[in-house]
């Protein structure tokens, strides 16, 4: 559930505040709303964040169980506007997590896999509580603000962070005001329109890898040479390239805009007469957003299938569908006596969208994604389906995520070395 205020009130408490909280939910996070047999009602608090004054001092206030470590405080909860009496604890006989409990039910119930609280510190207190938190559902446009605004890479886990984030990030920004200043004053804005190009999907993948592969000194993407590919993949699809193109998608879209918006006499008219051409300006960015993600991490798989040498057919059709990867040929596909095959299809992001794949009752069906919200339900439903989910390693054990314990969820690692190389030699060329 985790119903929370809209991005513009998040952000303001945010503005308010001296210090933020950001952490990704683990299942301990939040299970003991769902479940009321749970006593242990609270988030978990790892010793690092305590250790960096966000939240109170805690110390033994009962002699009898020294092994005890506490602090009162209250807290504000924007989403329903309830403040708590909240109560932070440290047993320090089980480990080196704090317990944060007395928080509201409600507001952990029904969340999707790897959620965030967003917590910060006030400058001025609000009814004398300092802090105020909010739990964002990761499925909700809000999770996609924070994750943005705050550059939170695939493999974060908790942070704090200064406010004044939100504010100092404009360097780009501010290059690209003076530019655009200088070519309308120039008289070339025209021209600088016309250099602005978004590179094609290829061109924005290969310089996704070559940076991965420089930070990470690494000669190829040959999955059997990387210990963790599924985590290379991540990190290149969900981070890297992600960065490259918002910088140049501002610089595209801004001059775009500033082409249609300059020149007329009269601004109001001129934004007025202009609002259909930017309407659709920006319906083509958004829809350019979207599809990337999908075509780059399908570009991605295929660099690991083609420096692992692994024989693969891309998007092949038969039988009314498009599966991305069919390993090695649709021939051996409809051959009952080849028995190294399988289909590998692609998800960003799946929701829904996996019941297709159970709908073509193929065997050996594997479907990679590098999606952490997928929920247990759904994982049951794959593997009644007989579909082997494939993530990337830090997902698969992650706290965060469902997929820990589900024997149809497997890693990119074990996807290579065990399901293609191990398994199906024939599909590797010496």
């Amino acid at each position: 559930m985790g119903f929370h205020p809209a991005w513009s009130e998040i952000a303001d408490w945010i503005n308010r505040s001296s210090l933020i909280l950001l952490k990704k939910l683990s299942r301990n996070d939040c299970s003991w709303a769902d479940d009321s047999g749970k006593h242990q009602a609270g988030f978990y608090v790892p010793a690092s964040i305590q250790d960096s004054d966000f939240f109170p001092a805690v110390r033994n206030s009962n002699p009898d169980k020294a092994h005890i470590l506490d602090a009162r405080y209250l807290t504000l909860w924007p989403a329903s506007g309830e403040i708590k009496k909240s109560a932070l604890k440290h047993y320090t006989n089980k480990g080196t997590e704090f317990h944060c409990t007395r928080i509201p039910r409600d507001q952990f119930g029904g969340l999707s896999p790897a959620s965030l609280l967003v917590g910060g510190k006030l400058r001025t207190p609000v009814s004398d509580a300092q802090h105020w938190f909010v739990v964002v559902d990761s499925e909700s446009t809000e999770a996609e603000i924070i994750e943005t605004a705050f550059s939170l890479d695939s493999d974060f886990h908790f942070g704090i962070f200064d406010p004044a984030v939100l504010t100092t990030a404009v360097t780009d920004e501010e290059r690209l005001i003076e530019e655009l200043r200088e070519a309308l004053q120039n008289g070339t804005l025209p021209a600088f329109i016309k250099q602005q190009k978004l590179p094609s999907p290829g061109e924005l993948a290969a310089q996704a890898q070559q940076q991965w592969m420089r930070e990470n000194h690494a000669a190829s993407l040959d999955p059997f040479a990387l210990d963790a590919p599924g985590d290379a993949i991540m990190r290149i699809s969900r981070d890297i390239e992600f960065k490259l193109y918002k910088q140049l998608e501002l610089r595209f879209r801004a001059a775009q805009a500033t082409g249609m918006l300059v020149g007329g006499g009269d601004p109001v008219a001129t934004l007025v007469g202009n609002f259909g051409r930017l309407d659709q300006l920006f319906l083509s960015a958004a829809q350019t957003r979207k599809s990337r993600a999908g075509q780059s991490f399908e570009r991605h798989i295929q660099r690991l299938l083609t420096d692992g040498r692994i024989l693969h057919q891309a998007q092949a059709v038969f039988g009314g569908r498009r599966p991305d990867f069919v390993l090695p040929d649709t021939a051996a596909l409809h051959n009952p006596n080849s028995a190294e095959k399988l289909i590998l299809s692609l998800k960003t992001t799946l929701r829904e969208r996996w019941k297709q794949l159970g709908l073509e009752r193929f065997s050996n069906v594997f479907l990679a994604t590098v999606d952490d919200r997928i929920s247990a339900p759904a994982i049951t439903d794959m593997a009644r389906n007989d579909i082997v989910l494939v993530v990337p390693e830090l997902l698969k054990k992650s706290k965060e995520t469902c997929y820990a314990n589900s024997s149809n969820v497997i890693t990119f690692r074990d996807f290579f070395r065990e399901e293609v190389r191990t398994r199906r030699p024939s599909l590797v060329v010496a």
